[in-house]
């Protein structure tokens, strides 16, 4: 039953392959045995690369299977359809078209695999791609909100600044109407005098002035500090509700990139490994010599052409043949009398009822 099973899946005629030896079946048992453990693994591969993709376990494994049955179907039409004719320039010419296929075939199946035979060397890459995404993502983001930040600093530096000036000022002002005061500076008369009076007057204004600047500045400041917060806290969420894209960053495109990074030896092996069992039905067909089933299969066919050929011919000698009789017929009957007053007559009888029928209907209009 299994050697049955393998034989329809290499695609032979089992009617021919019946007759031929118990040698020639196992060949092609071998063969079928390869294109269906080929689609099998293609299935396991695609179902794998689809599980990353929706990341639904029945999903992937359903479209896998019709992957796997697609594979399966090339792989044994491919196959089945290589004749062997003896000549190996002919057959390779043949087979050109069907190796570039299953080299094709090879890369699609090998790359899901790789993908997981290489699945922690590739979290290592992906996980170093998203760190730097992360740094470059808050990077972008804090140069929407960093010039507005510094401004804001820079102003509540520019206030800070007008009043320590401010303050410089009444502190001067107010050693300068000690001084007075103590006969060291100014008059050098001790004591309170107008000189004093009115150096405390100014340094009195100005310092009242500084107490309003102070309250003024201390409102601006902290209305900036306030702002500077909110877009602290902005910036903050920005990069909160931005992680979760950065960190679903390992679909399908970005794991094959990532392998792409790790060293092409180990990938090309692993792709050489499919090549060669994806192409090893081809080979197997192409270094086995002519047997038994090939001429059974190259004498049926030669024998269906032959048949096809002569009907043909034959149907062509037909219509020949009739064609010439019929010429020969009515040249004979051509003269004859008896014919031709016959068909005078016939003609005559036709040309009264269409003449009868012609004078109904123009009564009618009438």
């Amino acid at each position: 039953m299994l050697k049955q099973f393998f034989i329809i899946c290499s695609g032979a005629d089992t009617d021919i392959l019946e007759d031929c030896s118990k040698g020639e079946q196992n060949k092609y048992a071998g063969i079928g045995a390869t294109v269906f453990f080929t689609a099998l693994m293609a299935a396991i591969a695609g179902s794998y690369a689809l599980y990353t993709v929706f990341d639904n376990l029945f999903t992937a494994i359903f479209f896998g299977c019709i992957w796997g049955l697609l594979i399966f179907n090339l792989d044994r039409y491919i196959v089945s359809t290589i004749k062997k004719t003896g000549n190996i320039i002919d057959e390779l010419i043949q087979a050109s078209p069907r190796i570039v296929l299953a080299v094709i075939i090879a890369i699609v199946i090998s790359k899901p695999l790789e993908l997981k035979i290489f699945e922690k060397e590739i979290n290592q890459v992906l996980l170093e791609e998203k760190n730097q995404l992360t740094l470059n993502n808050k990077a972008q983001i804090a140069e929407q909100y960093t010039p507005n930040i510094e401004a804001l600093k820079n102003d509540i530096t520019a206030l800070q600044n007008e009043v320590d000036t401010k303050e410089a000022e009444v502190n001067q002002l107010y050693d300068t109407y000690i001084a007075e005061a103590e006969g060291t500076a100014g008059t050098n008369l001790v004591g309170k005098g107008p000189v004093y009076k009115e150096k405390r007057e100014k340094h009195d204004a100005l310092l009242a002035e500084l107490q309003e600047l102070k309250a003024d500045n201390k409102a601006k400041i902290k209305a900036a500090e306030s702002e500077i917060a909110q877009l602290q806290t902005d910036y903050e969420t920005q990069v909160t509700d931005t992680q979760p894209i950065i960190n679903s960053f390992d679909g399908l495109m970005a794991r094959v990139n990532a392998l792409g990074r790790l060293p092409w030896l180990p990938s090309l092996f692993i792709f050489l490994l499919f090549l060669a069992i994806e192409t090893s039905p081809i080979l197997a067909k192409l270094l086995s010599p002519k047997g038994a089933y090939d001429l059974k299969l190259e004498d049926q066919e030669d024998m269906l052409k032959t048949n096809v050929a002569q009907n043909k011919n034959q149907r062509a000698l037909l219509l020949k043949t009739d064609n010439t009789i019929n010429d020969r017929i009515y040249t004979d009957i051509e003269q004859e009398e008896e014919l031709y007053n016959h068909k005078r007559k016939v003609a005559r009888e036709l040309m009264q009822l269409q003449a009868d029928a012609f004078f109904k209907n123009q009564k009618k209009i009438l």
